[in-house]
């Protein structure tokens, strides 16, 4: 995708399915950003709402229902979502020095993090009051052994969820605007790689602290008497950690370093949702002649929008998992199989790109969903009912929405291939144009439609450019066009700047 050009992750839906198609794909695409800023949102206002207390010496007091006003786990998240979204949206501007800028200030907030938690490590385990996590992991000392089991009917559950967090979280703008911001192709693909290893790596310290955290006796410190499970708090071990299992200063500079670098994800999100719509929907559907001042201004509009909708679900929530939980859902039902199909299945068409979308997303949806208290529809093999009367499922029907999505496309593609291109349909009936005469009435600009394997210059009908001579260069990867005209057909050669 950095080597021909793209600039956004929904640009190869748009070459290959259609404007239309791509505004589809936004949808889910949007709600995936909107719950994981939303649940981003809830993580950071819970965090701040409750650091105060466990900076100062009135625990008791502010652990009490009686909390002052300004303490309010609501008001926090509120103060720490306006802040957020009101900084994003001022620096709202699609650039690649910008998005450096952006990308440099992250990695130091995360590493400054990464650091700081890890430096916190030794000084909790060497605590008195904390027992050897080695041995709390399989025996019960102050709770049960934390390494947990997984019970034979919960596997395939499991199973589910992995893979619905591990391939969910590929098709996101928040990651691929890094991607297609790289310098190359080559240092896009080693950058991909060593976030994989860093997300290992950064897991670490959140599994020790939650390890330390059940493994302390917490009479033996000021927290007592209860232990956070008992005090409902179980969400704070980290602060809890840090404030009465470290010193002072290790707790002011970690608290410190972690909301800078949830607030920096937070924004990176918010502008990865508005970056699309600013694109995908507004540019290149409506607006393909706006000036560059006229597009920051959608950016800085949808940044507002977007915002207040990931703040407004932050409040009414209850889980901040679940809010993560059902961020990659519809990505990795949808968009997955989808992005797949355009990038490695030739031949796919819109015509199977919608029969996936309204397949994957009709069995997603009738499979139910605890979290927003929707019963299910369809009742697979293992379902059972909460203490709320709502069902869930132990069989994995959210891998099953996704293969089903991905079967579809391509079957229902070829089929529609062969019916128009047989005769057995007429070339009238092709109301997407997308057999018989390939995007013939939505020709983009040669700027969008780059050099590739799957769709052709040569293969669209003849018509004029919709767009002006003078192009808007927010949205225009120039790079990725060099030498595009002067290579010889047939050559391969390939500009990856």
């Amino acid at each position: 995708m950095r080597s021909k050009g793209y600039v956004t992750m929904l640009d190869p839906f748009q070459q290959i399915y259609g404007k239309r198609m791509g505004g589809l794909l936004f949808i889910p695409a949007l709600m995936g950003e909107m719950f994981w800023a939303a649940a981003i949102f809830s993580a950071l206002g819970i965090y701040v709402g409750f650091s105060p207390s466990l900076l100062t010496n009135e625990d008791k007091r502010l652990r009490s229902t009686a909390r002052p006003q300004w303490m309010s786990i609501p008001f926090a998240l509120s103060h720490s979502a306006v802040t957020d979204i009101g900084y994003t949206a001022l620096h709202a501007k699609y650039q690649k020095p910008w998005l450096g800028t952006i990308e440099s200030f992250e990695v130091y907030t995360w590493l400054d993090s990464f650091l700081l938690l890890w430096m916190s490590i030794p000084f909790a385990l060497s605590h008195s009051a904390v027992t050897d996590i080695g041995y709390t992991a399989l025996h019960a000392k102050y709770q049960k052994p934390w390494l947990g089991t997984i019970e034979s009917f919960e596997v395939y559950t499991w199973l589910d969820s992995f893979l619905l967090l591990m391939l969910g979280g590929i098709p996101w703008q928040a990651y691929f605007q890094r991607v297609l911001s790289s310098s190359s192709a080559t240092y896009a693909q080693v950058l991909s790689f060593l976030a994989a290893f860093g997300c290992l790596v950064m897991a670490l310290p959140p599994i020790l602290i939650g390890a330390i955290g059940a493994s302390t006796d917490w009479n033996q410190t000021s927290y007592r008497p209860l232990d956070p499970k008992g005090n409902n708090q179980t969400d704070m071990i980290l602060p809890i950690v840090l404030k009465y299992l470290c010193p002072v200063y290790v707790s002011y500079f970690g608290l410190g370093a972690v909301s800078a670098a949830v607030m920096s994800s937070a924004d990176s999100s918010i502008l990865s949702a508005s970056s699309m719509f600013a694109r995908n929907i507004y540019q290149l559907s409506f607006r393909q002649n706006a000036s560059d001042k006229e597009i920051i201004w959608v950016m800085r509009i949808t940044v507002l929008v977007f915002g207040a909708s990931a703040t407004a679900m932050a409040l009414l929530t209850k889980t901040v998992y679940g809010l993560w939980y059902l961020s990659s859902d519809l990505v990795y039902i949808i968009i997955f199989p989808q992005l797949l199909c355009v990038l490695f299945i030739k031949g796919t068409n819109t015509y199977g790109a919608v029969a996936g979308y309204v397949s994957g997303l009709f069995l997603r949806i009738t499979g139910g969903e605890p979290y927003l208290y929707l019963q299910p529809l369809i009742f697979y093999p293992g379902y059972y009912s909460d203490k709320n009367g709502i069902y869930n499922q132990r069989f994995p029907f959210k891998t099953l929405s996704m293969v089903t999505s991905f079967l579809s496309n391509i079957c229902i593609s070829y089929l529609a291939k062969y019916l128009f291109e047989s005769g057995t349909l007429p070339p009238k009936l092709d109301v997407f144009d997308a057999v018989v005469a390939r995007h013939s009435e939505e020709n983009m600009d040669k700027t969008i439609l780059v050099k590739n394997e799957n769709i052709k210059l040569d293969e669209l009908a003849p018509v004029k450019p919709r767009q002006s001579v003078t192009l808007s260069s927010t949205f225009t990867n120039k790079e990725g066009f060099v030498n595009i005209d002067s290579s010889p057909e047939g050559s391969g050669t390939e500009d990856n700047s």
